[in-house]
C-alpha cells in the first residue's frame, strides 16, 4: 500500500485593522450631525440639481452635456455620433450620476415639444408629445444645434470661470457665455430640498427685445417690459388666457401661473352639423392621457353633449371632437370640456433661480433680464482683456520680426557663427526671450521681401485694434452698445417670422360665454333607485311599482325606493348630518345587487342613510337629530358638490340625524315630534328657526331615548301616519297634544305604530 502524503497545514496570517486613532473618534450631538449632514445635502440638491443658472439659464447636467458634446466636436454643421457615447463621456468626465439621469435631461433637449429652442439635435426616436418614452441610448444619435452653438460661443476665450471636475483630473465651466437670454426661452422645472422652480418658455426675440429696452432704460418698469415679452410661448402652442393684471404681478414679483387652454376650430359637416378640431393641446399635457380621461368623462356621463372624441393625428396634432346634436353653440361646449378636462391647464410661475453669487432666490422678470445682461457685459468685458492679452503677445513678437528684418544679415551671422546664438540675440539687440524664440523658430521663406510687408501691415491692424478694446474697456456706453450690436444679430437666428422665433403662443381675454345647462342634453329616462337598508344601490329602468318585486342580498332588506329621472340629482341625508348628491344617470344599473354607496361618497363605515329623495330646488326640510336638536334647513344650501358631503347638522356626541322630511313654513303649519318614550309633541312652525348649518335648538325633551320621528303638517290636513298595514290613519284629535317646544308633550294616541315612526311622507 501507498502511503498518502500528508501536508503540514500553515496558519494564516489574519490581518487586523488598525485601531481609530482617539483624534479621529469624537462625540457629537445626533440632532446636531444629522442637520449638519441633511444641510450639506439640502444646499448640494439646490446648487448642483433642482435650480438653474439666472445667467446661462441652465442646471449642471444640461451645462456638462453641452460641454461634452462641444469636447467631442458634434458641432451642428458635423455628424452625429449615438448618444451612449455622450452620455459616457458626460458620466466618465464631469457627472458621476446615473447614465439614465443623464440621457433623460439629454432627451429633454431634443424634444421641440418640451423647450422652445431644443440645444440638442436628434437623429433616432426622442419620445413624443403622446407621452411614449425615448428609445434607449444606444439607438439614438446626437449633435449640437446652432442655439447651443450660441449658448457656447466664446468659451475658449476666458469669458467664464472654469473649476476643476469631480474626480480633478479635467476642468468644467462654472457657467456658459449664453449669448441668448436660454432661461426664459427654454424654462425651467426642479424641486430641491425646501424650495422647487417653476418657469415657463418664452419667446427669444420678445425677450432680447425686452433686453434692448432695458439697455436703454435700466429702470425700465415690469409693465414696459411686458408690452415686448406678451406672455410665455410655449412649444406647443395654445392660447394663454390670464389677464392683464395678474399677468404684470407674477411677472413682477416672479410668482403666480398661466390659464392655458387648446387651440381648436370647428369644421363644417353640412346639415346643421359641425365637428371640433382641436389642433394645439397645452403644454406637458401628453395627447394619449388627455384622450383616455375625456372618454372616462364621457363614460362616466360627466360630458352629455360630447358624443364621440377620436384621434387623427399624423405630424400635427388632429383631435375630433363631435357633438351630440348640432344646435349646442361650439364655444360653450368647450368651456365645459376645458373646466372638466385638460384641455385647460395651469402652469404655475416660480422663478427661483441661483443668482451669479450662487444664492438661491425669486425673481421678477425685470430682475432676471438685468442679470442675463450684467452677465453678458462680464462676458464681453472677459472677452475684450483676453483679445487685448494675445495682441499684446503678437505685437511683441512682431516687434522682434522687424527689428529682425531691419538687421538681417547681422541677426543671420549671429545664428550661423555664434555658439549661444539665443543670448547673443538678446544681448545684441535688447530682444525678450519671446521674441528670440520666434526669430529662431522662423523659416527662411519668411525672409522674403513680402513678408516684411505683410508683418507691417498686420502690426498696424493690431495697434488699431488695441486701441479700440482699450477704448471699449473704458466707456460703459460703449459695451452696452456692444452688447446690443451682439444681441441683433443673435435676434436674427430667432427670426419671428421663421419657424424657430414665430410665436406659437396667443394671448387672450377668456371668452364670456353663456352659461348653459347642459344636463338638459342627458337623455332623460325614468328610473327607480333602490337603496337597500345596508347601503346598496342600484338603478332599474322605468318606475318599479311593486317594491315587492325588488330583490336584494341574502341578510339585507328594502331601505328607500326612489322613482327618479336619468338627469335628476339624487339626495341623501346621512346619521353623520351630511347630505350627500349623486347625478341619477350616473349610479350603478339594475343587473346584480348594485354597488356600496361609501365606494361614491366618503361616508363613514358606522354611518347610515336617513333619508333619500330627488333634488327639486326651493323647498325647506326637518332636520332633527336624536338628541332633540333640529332646524329648517333650505334645501338649495343641502346640495353638495363634492364626494365628501355638506355638514348641515351638527350631531351632539354620543346622538346622530334621525330626521330630514319635507317642511313648509306657513302660519296653519305645525310640527309633530314622537320621542323614544312614545311621547308626542305638537307645537307651531314658526318656533324653528331657519338655518343653514349648525346643532338647532330642542324639539322636544326626555328624561330617556330621545327624538324617535318628527314631521310637519298643516292644520287643514291633519295629523296622519302609515299603520303596519300600510294604511293611512288620521289623528282627529292632534290639539290635545298642542304645546311648546322643548315640552316634554303627553303619551301617543292609541294606535301610534310600535315603530315610534310616522312613515313614509304622502
Amino acid at each position: 500500500m501507498k502511503r498518502s502524503k500528508t501536508k503540514t497545514a500553515k496558519k494564516k496570517s489574519v490581518k487586523t485593522a488598525a485601531p481609530a486613532k482617539p483624534e479621529d473618534i469624537f462625540l457629537e450631538p445626533f440632532d446636531e450631525a444629522l442637520s449638519q449632514r441633511y444641510l450639506a445635502y439640502a444646499l448640494s440638491t439646490i446648487t448642483a440639481r433642482a435650480l438653474p443658472d439666472v445667467r446661462d439659464g441652465l442646471k449642471p447636467v444640461h451645462r456638462r452635456i453641452l460641454y461634452a458634446m462641444r469636447q467631442m466636436k458634434l458641432a451642428p454643421s458635423g455628424g452625429f455620433k449615438k448618444s451612449a457615447k455622450v452620455v459616457g463621456e458626460v458620466m466618465g468626465n464631469f457627472h458621476p450620476h446615473g447614465d439614465q439621469a443623464i440621457y433623460d435631461a439629454m432627451v429633454r433637449l431634443v424634444q421641440d415639444f418640451s423647450v422652445r429652442a431644443p440645444l440638442v439635435d436628434g437623429q433616432g426616436n426622442f419620445g413624443n408629445i403622446d407621452g411614449d418614452n425615448a428609445a434607449a441610448m444606444r439607438y439614438t444619435e446626437s449633435r449640437l444645434t446652432a442655439a447651443a452653438q450660441l449658448l457656447l460661443d466664446g468659451i475658449d476665450e476666458d469669458t467664464v470661470d472654469f473649476r476643476e471636475t469631480y474626480d480633478g483630473e479635467g476642468k468644467e465651466p462654472v457657467v456658459l457665455p449664453a449669448a441668448f437670454p436660454n432661461l426664459l426661452t427654454n424654462g425651467a422645472s426642479g424641486i430641491a430640498v425646501g424650495m422647487a422652480t417653476s418657469i415657463p418658455p418664452h419667446n427669444p426675440a420678445e425677450l432680447i427685445d425686452a433686453c434692448l429696452h432695458l439697455i436703454k432704460a435700466p429702470n425700465a418698469r415690469t409693465e414696459t417690459l411686458l408690452k415686448y415679452v406678451k406672455g410665455p410661448d410655449f412649444p406647443t402652442g395654445g392660447v394663454c388666457i390670464e389677464d392683464a393684471a395678474s399677468m404684470e404681478e407674477a411677472y413682477a414679483t416672479g410668482r403666480g401661473g398661466f390659464r392655458l387652454r387648446a387651440r381648436w376650430e370647428t369644421e363644417d359637416l353640412g346639415r346643421g352639423k359641425y365637428q371640433i378640431v382641436v389642433t394645439e393641446i397645452p403644454y406637458q399635457a401628453p395627447k394619449s392621457r388627455l384622450i383616455e380621461k375625456i372618454a372616462e368623462l364621457m363614460q362616466g356621463k360627466k360630458l352629455p353633449a360630447l358624443a364621440d372624441i377620436r384621434d387623427e393625428s399624423a405630424e400635427d396634432i388632429r383631435l375630433i371632437l363631435e357633438p351630440k346634436t348640432g344646435n349646442i353653440e361650439p364655444a360653450a361646449l368647450m368651456e365645459q370640456l376645458f373646466k372638466v378636462s385638460d384641455l385647460e391647464t395651469r402652469f404655475s410661475l416660480n422663478m427661483n433661480v441661483l443668482g451669479a453669487d450662487g444664492a438661491p432666490r425669486v425673481m421678477g422678470l425685470r430682475e432676471v433680464l438685468q442679470s442675463y445682461l450684467d452677465h453678458r457685459k462680464e462676458v464681453l468685458v472677459r472677452r475684450t482683456r483676453f483679445r487685448l492679452d494675445k495682441i499684446a503677445r503678437r505685437l511683441e513678437i512682431l516687434d522682434g520680426f522687424l527689428i529682425a528684418y531691419l538687421n538681417l544679415d547681422e541677426v543671420i551671422r549671429i545664428i550661423r557663427f555664434e555658439d549661444d546664438p539665443k543670448a547673443e540675440l538678446m544681448k545684441t539687440f535688447k530682444l525678450t526671450e519671446v521674441q528670440t524664440e520666434a526669430i529662431l523658430n522662423m523659416r527662411l521663406r519668411s525672409l522674403r521681401k513680402l513678408e516684411e510687408m505683410e508683418i507691417k501691415t498686420e502690426h498696424k491692424d493690431l495697434k488699431a485694434e488695441q486701441k479700440q478694446l482699450k477704448a471699449l474697456l473704458k466707456s460703459d456706453d460703449a459695451q452696452w452698445k456692444k452688447i446690443s450690436e451682439e444681441l441683433k444679430d443673435v435676434r436674427k437666428v430667432f427670426d419671428p417670422k421663421s419657424e424657430l422665433g414665430r410665436r406659437r403662443t396667443d394671448i387672450a381675454d377668456a371668452p364670456d360665454i353663456e352659461d348653459i345647462d347642459f344636463d338638459v342634453l342627458v337623455e332623460k329616462e325614468p328610473v327607480t333607485i333602490v337603496i337597500s337598508e345596508k347601503g346598496w344601490v342600484r338603478t332599474m329602468k322605468g318606475h318599479v311599482e311593486d317594491s315587492k318585486s325588488v330583490k336584494y342580498k341574502e341578510g339585507d332588506r328594502e331601505g328607500f325606493i326612489v322613482h327618479a329621472q336619468t338627469n335628476d340629482k339624487l339626495m341623501l341625508f346621512a346619521t353623520n348630518g351630511k347630505f350627500y348628491s349623486m347625478d341619477a344617470g350616473g349610479l350603478p344599473g339594475g343587473r346584480g345587487h348594485g354597488e356600496p354607496i361609501r365606494l361614491m361618497v366618503d361616508m363613514g363605515n358606522d354611518d347610515a342613510v336617513v333619508a333619500a329623495f330627488v333634488f327639486q330646488g326651493g323647498r325647506k326640510f326637518l332636520v332633527a337629530s336624536s338628541s332633540g336638536h333640529g332646524f329648517i334647513a333650505p334645501e338649495d344650501e343641502c346640495l353638495s358638490n363634492t364626494r365628501k358631503g355638506k355638514q348641515v347638522l351638527n350631531v351632539p356626541a354620543g346622538a346622530e340625524a334621525a330626521v330630514c322630511r319635507p317642511a313648509s313654513t306657513g302660519k296653519d303649519d305645525m310640527i309633530a315630534a314622537v320621542g323614544d318614550n312614545k311621547k308626542f309633541l305638537v307645537f307651531p312652525v314658526s318656533e324653528l328657526p331657519e338655518m343653514t348649518r349648525g346643532k338647532g335648538v330642542v324639539i322636544q325633551k326626555f328624561q330617556n331615548g330621545g327624538l324617535s320621528d318628527a314631521k310637519v303638517f298643516s292644520k287643514k290636513e291633519g295629523l296622519n301616519w302609515i299603520d303596519r298595514s300600510g294604511r293611512l290613519q288620521t289623528i282627529d284629535d292632534w290639539k290635545s297634544y298642542l304645546g311648546k317646544r322643548a315640552q316634554a308633550g303627553r303619551i301617543a294616541p292609541k294606535g301610534f305604530p310600535t315603530s315610534k315612526k310616522f312613515g313614509a311622507d304622502s
